[in-house]
This record gives structure tokens, C-alpha cells and sequence, in this order.
């Protein structure tokens, strides 16, 4: 019996204008599986998740979530989704309850099933004790767990997290990670996510994609990418090894790129998320 892979994507290619962003790239995610999506920064991957998500069209090639078309089926697919963008998405004026019941009537969950949905979710993440509270005052870690509940409370098939531990301090994103674990273990949810944490991804991912220059470089376990890097000289390589193998001096050429822009507003995120 052939279980539909979770995601599908074949010789997907997106451009804007003539710089190639995602190039020629085949991936499947296997349901029920933690998969990471690795890369600098200019590797493709959110424009690889703004497809998936369908909140960027497909250009070329093809894109099935869970059997759907990206194409035709895009509001079925939504109804599947859970997602946590990198940019903070909650309203700090509403309280906790108010932000995950927004997106309760997002996902039209059935009014008759949206309480007991929305306390469902704000319990899962440990934050049904400070639900009345503004978002406002919530610590970075209460916002990135708020944002899961908001994620979580249509009890999606597949949650996508776009670096969704940036700016947390460990303890932090060890509580964000623990949750994500529960809810999959209970729910049998696939997770795919992007992090530039390397012992993150190391720790939680069944298997790896480095995306490099729009490309797909490797795929595979941590454990796997690791070992068939390892070498007399580097007996015990790491999965940071295995990234800079792929990304090379592009790493350091990446940093240097990076406008002022850019990084005043990773500043400004990592501010408001602690």
C-alpha cells in the first residue's frame, strides 16, 4: 500500500524577473516525517515554502500537498496547512485567545467546535493560564508558542515553520521544539522547517534538504550527510560540516551582501521577539 508523500515537488523553477530563485527542484516529504530545509541566506527556501503554502503561484513545474494540485486545489490545501512565517504574526493589541481564534475563523473551523478548538490549542501550548492576557505582553518564547496555537488550531496535516526559534534564547526554543514534538506525536502532523541552527536541525529532523543558488544539493538523514563527509582528516563531522561542504565561501560572500536593510530588520525581529 503507497502512502501519499505529504509534499511533492517536481523540477519546480520560480523566477523573479531573471534572477532564478528555486532551480529545476525535486523534493518529496515523506508524511508523518521532520524534514528541514537548509541553506544561506538567497538559497530558495522561502520562496520554496511561499509556494507551498500557495501564498506564491507555480510558475513552473509541479506541486502536490497530500495528493492536491498547488495549482487547482489551493484552498483544500490551506485547510491542511499550518503555518509559522519568520516575521512575527501575532496582534499585540488582541489578547492570546483573541489572536488564535482569528485564525480559527481563517481556517473556518465550524463555529460549534471553536472554542473547544482555540482552548485545545492554547493549552497544548502551555498558555491557556494567560489566554485573557494582550499579546502585547507576552515573552518572545509565549509569542512563538502563541503562534503555533494560531498554527495549530485548524489541526493541520502539515505545519511548515519559516525559522520560527529566531531571536529565542535556548530555553526558549527548547520549549517551542518540545511542544511541536507533543503535537506531532498526538497528531501524527509532517513538519517541514527552515532554521539556520544547525544543531536544531541536527537533533529534530528525520532528514535534510541545502538548497544552495536555488539548487537542491544534498537530501538525506543528518546522521547519513554526516558520515559520508567523514574522512581521515575530519573523522567526526557536523551537520554545520556538511552546510559550509555545500555552501562553500558563499557563506562569508553571503554575509557581505547582506544590505544594511536587511540586517537592521533582523535586528528589529530578534528585538521584538525577546
Amino acid at each position: 500500500m503507497t502512502t501519499t508523500p505529504a509534499v511533492e515537488c517536481r523540477n519546480l523553477t520560480h523566477r523573479y524577473g531573471d534572477f532564478t530563485a528555486v532551480d529545476d527542484v525535486t523534493l518529496e516529504v515523506h508524511a508523518g516525517e521532520t524534514l528541514g530545509l537548509l541553506g544561506p541566506n538567497g538559497a530558495g527556501k522561502t520562496s520554496v515554502v511561499r509556494v507551498l503554502t500557495t501564498l506564491t503561484p507555480v510558475q513552473q513545474g509541479e506541486v502536490r500537498i497530500f495528493g492536491l494540485d498547488a495549482r487547482r486545489d489551493t484552498m483544500d490545501i490551506r485547510h491542511n496547512l499550518g503555518y509559522v512565517p519568520q516575521q512575527l504574526s501575532i496582534e499585540s493589541a488582541l489578547t492570546g485567545r483573541q489572536n488564535v481564534d482569528l485564525f480559527a475563523r481563517l481556517y473556518d473551523v465550524p463555529r460549534r467546535q471553536r472554542r473547544a478548538r482555540v482552548d485545545e490549542a492554547l493549552a497544548a501550548m502551555q498558555l491557556l493560564d494567560v489566554a485573557e492576557n494582550l499579546a502585547g505582553t507576552y515573552s518572545g518564547g509565549m509569542v512563538r508558542r502563541l503562534e503555533l496555537a494560531q498554527a495549530l488550531v485548524n489541526r493541520p496535516s502539515l505545519l511548515i515553520l519559516d525559522e520560527p526559534t529566531v531571536g529565542l534564547d535556548p530555553i526558549a526554543r527548547d520549549g517551542v521544539w518540545s511542544q511541536v514534538a507533543d503535537m506531532q506525536e498526538e497528531y501524527g502532523m509532517t513538519v517541514l522547517l527552515t532554521t539556520h541552527y544547525m544543531e536544531e536541525a541536527d537533533a529534530l529532523c528525520d532528514r535534510v534538504a541545502l538548497m544552495h543558488h536555488g539548487v537542491l544539493q544534498a537530501v538525506g538523514s543528518p546522521h547519513d550527510l554526516k558520515s559520508a563527509l567523514s574522512s581521515d582528516a575530519s573523522p567526526d563531522p557536523t551537520l554545520e560540516d556538511v552546510f559550509r561542504h555545500y555552501a562553500g565561501s558563499d557563506l562569508t560572500e553571503d554575509a557581505a551582501k547582506r544590505g544594511l536593510n536587511e540586517i537592521r530588520s533582523s535586528r528589529r525581529a530578534a528585538r521584538r521577539a525577546s
